[in-house]
């Protein structure tokens, strides 16, 4: 089926997590952005709910995303400190491109929610991958403003959950190994007698 398998399995042996502070232009552009999305949203769906939603956020864009974190963040904590609204700043103007993930499971199907946040993990996946594949990097991160009540009014409807920001970019420095399961860790072998 591949016309290269080793170049595959080198490609999926190789992807790492860029740190979102680390990634700077040049990022995907929009064609490539576009393809990235459409890698993201070919993954294991069952029943084809798509019970996720991608959201853009545009560079553009970032100042306005800043002031809803700011404001999220100052809602949640009484009195923050000056430096702790410098990292909310920076955390929104991190990297050149931004997409933040909705797992948006739908209620009344008959296939299991947890299954639909299977999905959409998956399709976070295929997001790294794509982003890989093209030869840049991405940090998926979560954090406080994936679980404040405010910022998902910003982004979110009815029973969705923020997955998380995935940050794309250049790497501004190598990115560095980190260490791996042992597989004997996380492989078994299932015995039926015991």
């Amino acid at each position: 089926m591949f016309n290269d398998l080793s170049s595959t399995l080198s490609l999926l042996k190789t992807r790492r997590s860029g740190r979102p502070r680390d990634l700077v232009d040049p990022g995907p552009g929009p064609e490539q952005l576009r393809d990235i999305l459409a890698i993201a949203a070919r993954t294991p769906d069952h029943g084809k709910l798509a019970p996720w939603r991608f959201v853009h956020v545009r560079k553009q864009d970032r100042d306005a995303f800043r002031a809803v974190l700011e404001q999220a963040y100052r809602a949640d904590k009484q009195d923050p400190g000056r430096l702790e609204i410098e990292a909310v700043h920076r955390f929104a103007h991190q990297a050149p491109e931004l997409v933040i993930v909705l797992s948006s499971p739908v209620e009344d199907s008959k296939i299991p929610v947890w299954e639909q946040q299977l999905s959409c993990g998956a399709a976070c996946m295929n997001m790294l991958l794509a982003v890989h594949a093209m030869g840049f990097a991405a940090g998926w991160v979560t954090g406080w403003a994936a679980y404040s009540d405010d910022v998902l009014r910003m982004f979110g409807r009815g029973q969705e959950r923020i997955a998380g920001f995935i940050f794309i970019g250049t790497p501004a420095t190598a990115l560095e190994e980190r260490p791996r399961p042992a597989m004997d860790y996380v492989v078994s072998e299932w015995n039926p007698n015991g």
